[in-house]
């Protein structure tokens, strides 16, 4: 077996990320986390690395703080020399309609989904581009494809990640550094299990394979596309949606 690699999932404690986190410790990479409050997720997930003999490193950052990001990714070049993949995955929602929805709630969901993936991608890059190679997945949105009600501030911010992946993969694929973009659609985490079972229904009624995704299927594409099994895709942007937005 060859040299173990790394791989930083921001917002990696619960949901997709955790999923994320799971199948890359599964393929043999060592894992990187940050998480911004509730400590009690990551705890539970490291301890069930330990139990697989897989090394993770946990840190409390918010990356949309410049320093925060540093010290992230400082603490983690000092454990393991180097960050073969990032997954930008840490992101909140704070819905409202045009009318009603606050400045704070459009910059809030601005900084952490769209300054947060700039900045922790920023700091990452430099490392790879001295190892001169890379996988870089940035998690956007159907509703960054396709729009939403409700969802302005959050729409707009996965929107700008897909430009953002687009323009990074023009610039650093001479570093042999590739980027992609997954645009989940509706995915069965505790977000959704809330919902009523009549708004399920109508939710899967929009949907041409009739059912959400899960957090594996969306995982399992993110990993494809940070291994070297995808080695000839940049720049991409890849639904997981059942049809949804075509």
């Amino acid at each position: 077996m060859g040299e173990r690699k790394t791989v930083l999932i921001t917002g990696g404690s619960r949901g997709i990320g955790k999923e994320v986190a799971t199948v890359f410790a599964e393929n043999g990479y060592d894992i990187i986390i940050n998480y911004e409050s509730d400590k009690t997720d990551v705890e539970s997930l490291k301890k069930e690395f330990d139990e697989k003999g897989v090394e993770s490193l946990i840190i409390k950052a918010d990356v949309s703080k410049q320093e925060e990001v540093d010290n992230l990714i400082k603490q983690a070049i000092e454990k393991f020399e180097k960050i073969d993949v990032l997954v930008n995955n840490a992101g909140i929602t704070k819905d409202n309609l045009l009318m009603r929805m606050s400045e704070e709630e459009f910059d809030k969901v601005i900084e952490i989904n769209l300054k947060g993936t700039f900045l922790v991608t920023k700091a990452v890059t430099k490392y790879m581009m001295k190892k001169r190679q890379g996988s870089i997945v940035n998690l956007s949105s159907v509703v960054g494809v396709a729009g939403n009600s409700g969802q302005c501030n959050y729409s707009a911010s996965k929107a700008g990640i897909i430009g953002f992946t687009k323009s990074i993969a023009k610039e650093l694929a001479s570093r042999n550094i590739r980027a992609n973009a997954v645009a989940p659609g509706f995915i069965a985490t505790d977000m959704t299990s809330v919902l009523s079972d009549a708004v399920k229904e109508n939710i899967n009624g929009q949907i041409p394979l009739k059912r959400m995704g899960t957090a594996k299927e969306v995982a399992e594409l993110i990993y494809f596309l940070g291994s070297e099994k995808s080695s000839y895709i940049t720049g991409q942007v890849i639904n997981v949606d059942g049809g949804m937005v075509m």
